[in-house]
């Protein structure tokens, strides 16, 4: 059964992916270090995340990075061929349905108490807006059946770890800067004053909806439920899609963060969806790249970390490690300079300055330069952080990360959509 799903999965999924990665088998190692292979996007999987976690682990560990759908289509076709899956939790149901991870048990995580209240109920807070779609909460939780649900249970099908909310980037020396939360508008992508200069990440579970919330930021069309849709909205919402990818509006679309930071640092797109850490590379270039707060809220996301259901007992103890070892501070320090957030972020604050803690995570302005991951200045003194603190961000969420339950149609849509427009 496992493999006809997998087998299903490839099929459907095959028009968007990039040519599948090798990996080479687990190492015979003639040291004591057990090696871990990580699979995943370069969102994560960085040179200085690994040589700080081998340092600190007495592990070895290979990253085996790519594209969002390359990723997904590997994990999903081989389990052998991974310890650890990173990506984000709407890869979850796809995931766990074909068998290719394995339930986590929370008394393994060391830091699991202190893991915040947003991916364990949806809601950062009681005034946040839970937002459509795969909310985190509702696949989290490993059933009796084996189902997921938002019921709580000691197994899990991922362990959360980094997140953030997602909008578009733009540059602010082309465009005029707006106020965030009121004159930002994900309808910006469908203006026509940015026709040719407008690029969208090539993801039908992420750029679909940042091209759905446009087309309903201007009054297009009004979705029952943008994180649900009916076949009947996904026909409307491509035609009107087709008609602007006619017309000429796209300049194309991504497949990595490198990839959405040389289509504006070569000045081929003046806005596009972007995630945070191409918004701090592209400061620390000299180009003053904004990041939108839109009026309508945020696409949200939550990073997570699987385990393959291939893995042996030596990985396995390791890569509960390294698992651990991403919550213990450092780690979540360190991606805080690129703007995301971590899931237990009261550990990563002694790993932070002051200045740092007050404006990546309470909206503060900068009260000094600030330094990204490339130890560059991304942020200037005096700025401050468009959206607001961690709270006021994600109490602004319109819709999650989402696989939803007519993916296979909208897949066969946005295949559609890439290959005419690149």
């Amino acid at each position: 059964m496992e493999s006809m799903q997998r087998r299903e999965f490839l099929k459907k999924s095959a028009g968007l992916t990039v040519a599948t990665l090798g990996f080479p088998a687990i190492l015979t190692a003639k040291n004591r270090y057990p090696t871990i292979r990580i699979l995943g996007t370069h969102v994560t999987l960085q040179d200085a995340i690994k040589a700080q976690a081998q340092k600190d682990l007495k592990i070895n560990i290979e990253f085996y990075p790519g594209g969002s759908s390359e990723v997904l289509t590997k994990a999903i076709s081989n389990p052998k061929s991974f310890d650890i899956y990173e990506q984000w939790s709407n890869s979850t149901r796809l995931l766990w349905d074909s068998g290719s991870i394995q339930a986590l048990d929370t008394k393994k995580l060391k830091y699991w108490d202190e893991i915040n209240a947003l991916p364990k109920t949806g809601k950062i807070s009681s005034n946040a807006n839970e937002g459509k779609g795969d909310v985190p909460n509702k696949i989290l939780y490993v059933q009796a059946d084996g189902t997921l649900s938002s019921n709580v249970s000691d197994k899990i099908s991922f362990m959360p770890y980094v997140h953030n909310v997602d909008s578009f980037g733009y540059n602010s020396s082309i465009i005029k800067a707006a106020t965030p939360y009121k004159g930002e508008s994900w309808s910006w992508l469908l203006d026509e004053k940015y026709k040719g200069k407008v690029a969208i990440v090539n993801d039908p579970t992420i750029g679909l909806f940042d091209l759905a919330l446009a087309v309903e930021a201007k009054g297009l069309m009004k979705f029952n439920d943008i994180g649900n849709m009916s076949i009947k909205e996904i026909d409307e919402l491509f035609k009107i899609i087709y008609k602007y990818k006619k017309s000429g509006q796209f300049r194309g679309f991504w497949n990595s963060v490198p990839h959405s930071i040389d289509l504006m640092q070569n000045k081929e797109v003046d806005i596009e969806s972007m995630f945070s850490p191409a918004v701090s590379a592209l400061n620390g270039k000299g180009i003053p790249c904004l990041y939108a707060a839109p009026k309508e809220g945020y696409r949200a996301w939550y990073g997570v970390m699987s385990l393959s259901s291939a893995v042996n007992s030596e990985q396995k103890d390791a890569a509960y490690a390294y698992m651990n070892w991403w919550l213990s501070g450092w780690a979540g320090a360190f991606i805080a300079r690129q703007g995301y957030y971590i899931s237990n972020p009261q550990r990563s604050k002694p790993f932070m300055s002051q200045a740092e803690w007050d404006y990546w995570y309470d909206g503060k302005v900068a009260s000094s330069d600030l330094l990204g991951t490339d130890n560059k200045v991304s942020v200037k003194k005096g700025s401050f952080r468009r959206g607001g603190s961690y709270i006021k961000r994600f109490e602004n969420i319109a819709v999650w990360n989402t696989v939803m339950p007519n993916f296979d149609y909208t897949l066969q849509k946005w295949h559609k959509l890439v290959l005419q427009i690149n």
